[in-house]
């Protein structure tokens, strides 16, 4: 690609952002602990430019001091405006730095996952003056293009029954040539005024059609926030808490987003906003649908996050009153293809569980409930539930997942003692209800057996080694025969109800860090180490090591007692192969997730996921060469 240049406009003053602005420059508003100034650069920094300029007035010193501290730091120009010059003012300028190549102008208030290298190899190619990325957004469509993709006018005065003419939205970017600053006057102006002398002038000014990209104008407190509950939930996040927080006296509920330098003067709920730098909490404050800020809040709308999905009358009854409305939002955001939603109608709250019609564990899912609930399993209570269109209402547990409770900076002491509590509600599956089964015929006839293990072994092989590595395998047939002795070593193990998938993502923590379980329609009869394998060794959070050695120590004592005929040695070794088969599993399922259903958060726990199948297969390449050779590719 030919030399390029960019240059970020970052001197307004956010007017419609305010109070938020008036105390952090919009290019400098958080998103989820990174300033939105470093999401653009991030993008940018995929077109390598030799420079990029950035303009700053209101605030200016915060952006000099987020400048120097920036990553791109070498390579970031400041030009401050003493007077706002514009959008075309600004370029003009920074003219020396910008006729130095072709250069990107990107607006510092965008969010967006356009590919920038497609619009500027477009440019390049089409030798043209300047090349817009647009889109279909009807809410800003002012920019009128030709059949052939040429700006012809900008503005709402063309008729729009013109059927040779086009009504699209500008994406806030573009790319220049050079020859484009002649078009600017100095002093204050305006680009969309440049454009139209360009035009006026014979020039030819391109588009590239973006349509069906993610694209947000963080412009106004309810966009901004829209914008970051949006990254959350691609993200694969329920909540935002910066690491350096101690949270231990609140409570938060979904999309809460807590950034750094938030003081909290005691407790507090927190859910559906973002406490912003400088924030300061009161003592029981109840924050709910909010930006709050050093000394100030902003309301947010409350139907934000609000969905309309279709609900089965028989189960709004619940509620009792059919003239009060009810709200929905859509909540969940793991790796399941159902879909889950909070139904709120005044104080009144349940989970809407929907499932396909060919989802195969729904009747298990409320015959599980029913069973678990028995033997006093903390798991959600059903409500009710509609067989016919699978469709279920569930007790609503909150937002907090163990896997955020520990995003939190707590206490050794605090992180051991919830351990403690989730690994007693394993023992409790694993005796009494394990006692009980033959009470439970769709789970007593569900066996992870021999050939679920081989499955999950080839399932490594096929969506992680080959899909997401695209390591070609040379020793088939003697991995084939280390696949089978570890399916058949874990097969002839003990067998209790396991819940197969015993993580932190699926352990909700209520209030009280009352730890409650979900996701557990997939439960079998299978090896007790396996769950054990799965928490104590869970990619999405590593325990530290003396702890887990601790907890395993309270979970054999624990079970000594229940079980007084339970083989520690034989455990212990057991434990050693479910690890090994389990982080094959994981990986295999990220594997999927990420490629086949675009959900590439779950890329992130790959290296925890590898880092102990590699520890793993240290211990046991004595038995399973082929498999230690295979992972020792996989870094």
């Amino acid at each position: 690609m030919s030399k390029i240049n960019a240059f970020i406009p970052a001197a307004g003053y956010g007017e419609r952002l305010r109070p938020i602005t008036d105390h952090i420059p919009k290019p400098l508003l958080p998103i989820l602990g990174r300033p939105v100034m470093d999401v653009v650069l991030d993008r940018i920094s995929t077109l390598s430019p030799d420079s990029i300029g950035i303009n700053m007035h209101h605030q200016w010193e915060q952006i000099r001091a987020w400048a120097g501290s920036s990553p791109y730091a070498g390579h970031i120009r400041l030009f401050h405006e003493h007077a706002i010059l514009g959008t075309g003012g600004a370029l003009k300028y920074a003219e020396k730095l910008l006729r130095e190549s072709d250069f990107i102008v990107h607006n510092s208030d965008i969010l967006t996952d356009i590919n920038l290298s497609e619009l500027a190899k477009k440019h390049f190619e089409s030798n043209k003056i300047a090349t817009l990325a647009i889109h279909r957004h009807h809410k800003f469509s002012n920019v009128w293009i030709d059949k052939k993709g040429n700006l012809i006018h900008v503005g709402k005065d063309r008729k729009e029954q013109n059927s040779e003419l086009c009504k699209v939205a500008f994406m806030g970017i573009a790319v220049y040539s050079p020859e484009f600053l002649e078009f600017l006057p100095k002093g204050k102006s305006s680009v969309v005024d440049a454009w139209l002398k360009v035009i006026a002038k014979g020039h030819s000014i391109g588009i590239v059609d973006f349509s069906g990209a993610a694209w947000t104008d963080i412009g106004t407190p309810d966009s901004y926030a829209a914008a970051v509950f949006d990254l959350m939930k691609r993200e694969g996040e329920a909540v935002y808490i910066h690491e350096s927080l101690d949270c231990s006296r609140i409570e938060v509920g979904g999309n809460a987003v807590i950034e750094q330098g938030v003081f909290f003067n005691g407790t507090a709920f927190v859910r559906s906003s973002i406490l912003l730098p400088g924030a300061r909490i009161s003592q029981d404050s109840f924050i709910d649908h909010l930006i709050a800020g050093p000394g100030f809040t902003v309301d947010l709308d409350q139907s934000l996050l609000a969905e309309t999905p279709h609900v089965h009358p028989s189960l709004l009854s619940w509620f009792g009153n059919m003239s009060e409305p009810v709200s929905a939002v859509c909540i969940g955001t793991g790796g399941s293809d159902r879909s889950y939603y909070r139904l709120t109608q005044k104080d009144k709250t349940a989970i809407l569980m929907k499932c396909s019609e060919t989802d195969q564990d729904y009747l298990r899912h409320i015959a599980y409930t029913l069973f678990f609930r028995k033997y006093s399993l903390p798991i959600p209570e059903i409500f009710m539930f509609d067989e016919g269109k699978k469709q279920a209402l569930f007790e609503d547990l909150g937002d907090l997942s163990l896997y955020s409770w520990l995003r939190c900076s707590r206490s050794p002491g605090c992180i051991e003692g919830m351990y403690k509590k989730i690994l007693d509600m394993l023992l409790t599956l694993q005796t009494t209800a394990t006692d009980h089964l033959y009470e439970c015929p769709l789970l007593q006839e569900r066996v992870f057996d021999y050939d679920h293990l081989r499955w999950e072994t080839s399932y490594f092989l096929e969506r992680f080694v080959l899909g997401i590595k695209e390591i070609n395998i040379n020793k088939g047939n003697e991995l084939e025969t280390e696949f089978d002795s570890l399916a058949k070593k874990v097969d002839a193990q003990k067998k209790t109800i396991v819940h197969r998938d015993f993580q932190s993502q699926n352990i909700m923590v209520t209030r009280g860090d009352m730890p409650r379980l979900i996701d557990y329609q997939g439960a079998r009869i299978g090896p007790s180490a396996y769950d054990i394998a799965s928490m104590l060794w869970d990619p999405y959070y590593r325990i530290e090591e003396s702890m887990r050695a601790r907890l395993l120590e309270y979970y054999i004592g624990r079970m000594k007692a229940l079980q007084p005929q339970f083989d520690e040695a034989s455990f212990r070794q057991d434990l050693l192969y479910c690890r090994l088969q389990r982080h094959m599993q994981a990986l295999g399922a990220y594997g999927f997730l990420s490629k086949v259903k675009g959900k590439k958060f779950f890329l992130r726990y790959v290296p925890q996921a590898i880092a102990y199948l590699k520890e793993e297969t240290i211990l046991t390449r004595d038995e399973y060469p082929t498999v230690h050779d295979l992972v020792r590719k996989l870094s």
